[in-house]
C-alpha cells in the first residue's frame, strides 16, 4: 500500500504541531532552520523503499521539529518532495543529461537507490553513463553522486579510533607494494592507520593479496576487532565489505563492458566514494601516470586529482594528491612474495632509489595531514629517523602478529615460497636502457599466474620478475637485465619473450624518470 501525506493528517496520525507562533511571526532563521529539519526528514523519507513507510518517515519530521512552523507549510514542503521523487523516470534523467543538462541532487540520489536495489535496467543506467561520457558531470553532480554511492550502504565510523585517521590510496600500477612499506612508517610515528584495501585485477597487484602471502596472515576482521587493533598498536589492514558502496560496484561492473570506465568524474566518484564511506579524516592520493597507469597522460592524471581533492574537501576531509611517476615498474620487484620482501628490505633501509623516494614523499605529506609534522622537511626528517631506527620495522612486525602472520618470514626473508624455475635475461648488445613498458611488465607478471584474468582467478604468490636494470643504467653484453620467477615452463618461456618485445635498449642515456611530478592540495 502507498500512503500519502494528506492521508496521514487527516487520519490524525500525526502530533499537531503548536501554533503559538503563528508562520507571519517566525523570523527567517526560524522558517531556514525549520525547513532544514524538513529537508532532512525528506531526505529520510525518500530513502524508504517505494514510500512503503511514508507514515513513519512523517512522523520523523514532525518530532524532530524543533522550531514552530504551521502544519500546512510543512505538508506543503513534504508533498512538494514526495511528489518529485514519485515522478523522477530514468528516461527523462537520460534525456537531460544528453542534453547537456545537469542532474539535481534529488535526481542523483534517487537514481542511485533506485539502481542499487534493482528498480533501474542495466541497459538504462548504461545509457545515462554513455551520455555522461560524451556530456561529462559538472562539479556538483560529481560531488553528488560520489556521496549518493558512498551512502548506498555501510559508512563506517572510526570515530572510536584515536586521533587523526589518515587513509592512503594509489590508482594502481606495477610492483605497487607502497602500502606495505608506507604504512608501517606512519604509524610508528602517532599517525592511525585503519585502512581497507582491495585485491589485485589484471596486471596490477592487490594489497591484500601481497599481505595474504605472508604464511598466517589474515585480512578478514571484525569492525571491533579493527577498531581495537588500531587503538592498541596503531595499525590494521583488511579486505573492503561488500557493504561498502555497493553502488559504486554495481556501477563499475556496468562501466567495465560498457566502455565508460575512462570518463574522470566517473573514475574521481568511484574512488571517492569508497573512500569517504572508509571513514578517514584525511586522505592522502598516488595518483600514477605513465605506461603502467590507469591515467596513462600526465595531465588527465592532474586533472583525475584535482577532482577528488576536490571531492574530498567538499566532503569535510584534509587533502592531498600526489602525481608520480609510473612509466617503468615502481621499484626492482612485480610479484607478491617478490614484493614483500622488498617492502621488507626498504624498511631495513635498503630498498630501490625510486622506491625510496616515493615513500618518503607520501609518508611525509601523511604526517602533515595528521599533525604530526608542521612542514615537508619535519616530515621527512621524522620519516627517515623511524626507518633508519628501526622503528617501522619493529611496527610492521606488530602489524602481521597481530593479524595472524608468522613475524620469522620478515626476520628472514629467505625462508619465503620460491617459484621453481628461475630465469635470467641477459642483454644482446652495449647501450643503455632506453624505455620498459610497465603495462607490458605487468602482463610478463600475468603470464606467470601472478595476476588474476578475472575476479575468480587464483594467482600464484611465488611468481613474478626482478629488474636489474631499469631506465636509464648503463648495460653491457651479457649483463643480467632481469630474473624471471616462474612454476610452469611454458608460461615462462612465454613470459621471457614478452618481456624482450617491451625492454628497450638504446645507444644514448635517456633522462632518468622523474618519480615526483605534482604535488596538489
Amino acid at each position: 500500500m502507498r500512503w500519502n501525506f494528506a492521508h496521514i493528517l487527516n487520519k490524525s496520525l500525526i502530533r499537531p504541531i503548536s501554533y503559538e507562533n503563528s508562520l507571519w511571526s517566525l523570523s527567517k532563521t526560524k522558517v531556514f532552520e525549520a525547513q532544514t529539519f524538513v529537508q532532512l526528514g525528506c531526505e529520510f523519507v525518500q530513502n524508504m523503499a517505494k514510500f512503503q513507510c511514508i507514515a513513519f518517515g512523517c512522523l520523523f519530521i514532525f518530532y524532530h521539529i524543533h522550531v514552530s512552523l504551521p502544519t500546512n507549510f510543512v505538508l506543503y514542503y513534504i508533498q512538494q518532495k514526495a511528489k518529485e521523487a514519485e515522478s523522477m523516470r530514468m528516461y527523462d534523467l537520460i534525456l537531460k543529461k544528453r542534453q547537456g543538462k545537469p542532474l539535481t541532487k534529488d535526481e542523483i540520489q534517487w537514481m542511485i537507490r533506485e539502481y542499487t536495489d534493482g528498480r533501474i535496467p542495466d541497459y538504462q543506467m548504461s545509457a545515462l553513463l554513455m551520455a555522461i561520457c560524451f556530456q561529462g558531470l559538472d562539479k556538483e553532480e560529481t560531488y553528488e553522486l560520489t556521496m549518493a554511492m558512498a551512502r548506498s550502504g555501510e559508512m563506517l565510523d572510526l570515530s572510536q579510533i584515536q586521533g587523526i585517521k589518515v587513509d592512503k590510496h594509489s590508482t594502481g600500477g606495477v610492483g605497487d607494494k607502497t602500502s606495505l612499506a608506507l604504512t608501517p612508517i606512519v604509524a610508528s610515528l602517532g599517525i592511525p592507520v585503519a585502512k581497507m584495501s582491495g585485491r589485485g585485477l589484471g596486471h596490477t597487484g592487490g594489497t591484500i593479496d601481497k599481505l595474504e602471502s605472508i604464511p598466517g596472515f589474515s585480512t578478514q576482521l571484525e569492525d571491533d576487532a579493527f577498531e581495537e587493533q588500531v587503538n592498541s598498536i596503531g595499525i590494521s589492514i583488511m579486505g573492503q565489505t561488500k557493504d561498502l558502496a555497493p553502488a559504486d560496484k554495481l556501477l563499475y561492473a556496468l562501466r567495465d563492458v560498457t566502455a565508460t570506465v575512462d570518463q574522470i568524474s566517473l573514475i574521481a566518484s568511484s574512488i571517492m566514494s569508497k573512500k569517504l564511506a572508509a571513514g578517514a579524516d584525511a586522505i592522502l592520493l598516488d595518483v600514477k601516470t605513465g605506461s603502467g597507469a590507469f591515467m596513462k597522460g600526465e595531465s588527465d592524471a592532474i586533472q583525475l586529482a584535482k577532482e577528488m581533492v576536490e571531492i574530498g574537501k567538499s566532503a569535510g576531509r584534509k587533502m592531498t594528491a600526489v602525481i608520480t611517476n609510473m612509466d617503468e615498474a615502481l621499484g626492482t620487484a612485480v610479484g607478491n612474495i617478490l614484493e614483500v620482501k622488498e617492502a621488507i628490505d626498504t624498511l631495513k633501509g635498503n630498498g630501490p632509489d625510486d622506491f625510496v623516494e616515493l615513500i618518503e614523499t607520501l609518508a611525509s605529506h601523511m604526517l602533515i595531514l595528521g599533525g604530526a609534522a608542521k612542514d615537508f622537511d619535519e616530515g621527512l626528517m621524522r620519516v627517515r629517523e623511524s626507518i633508519q631506527s628501526g622503528k617501522a620495522l619493529d611496527k610492521f612486525k606488530q602489524f602481521v602478529a597481530a593479524q595472524g602472520g608468522d613475524t620469522k618470514y620478515i626476520d628472514h626473508p629467505e625462508l619465503f615460497e620460491q617459484a621453481d624455475i628461475i630465469e635470467e635475461i641477459r642483454s644482446e648488445q652495449d647501450g643503455f636502457v632506453g624505455s620498459i613498458d610497465a603495462q607490458e611488465m605487468g602482463i610478463c607478471s600475468l603470464i606467470l599466474g601472478g595476476g588474476r584474468e578475472t575476479k575468480e582467478s587464483v594467482i600464484d604468490p611465488t611468481v613474478g620478475l626482478v629488474f636489474s636494470k631499469k631506465v636509464a643504467d648503463p648495460v653491457k653484453k651479457g649483463d643480467v637485465l632481469a630474473t624471471i620467477y616462474g612454476n610452469d615452463e611454458e608460461k615462462v618461456k612465454q613470459a621471457v619473450l614478452h618481456f624482450k618485445e617491451n625492454y628497450h635498449i638504446i645507444e644514448e642515456k635517456p633522462m632518468k624518470p622523474i618519480m615526483i611530478r605534482e604535488v596538489l592540495s
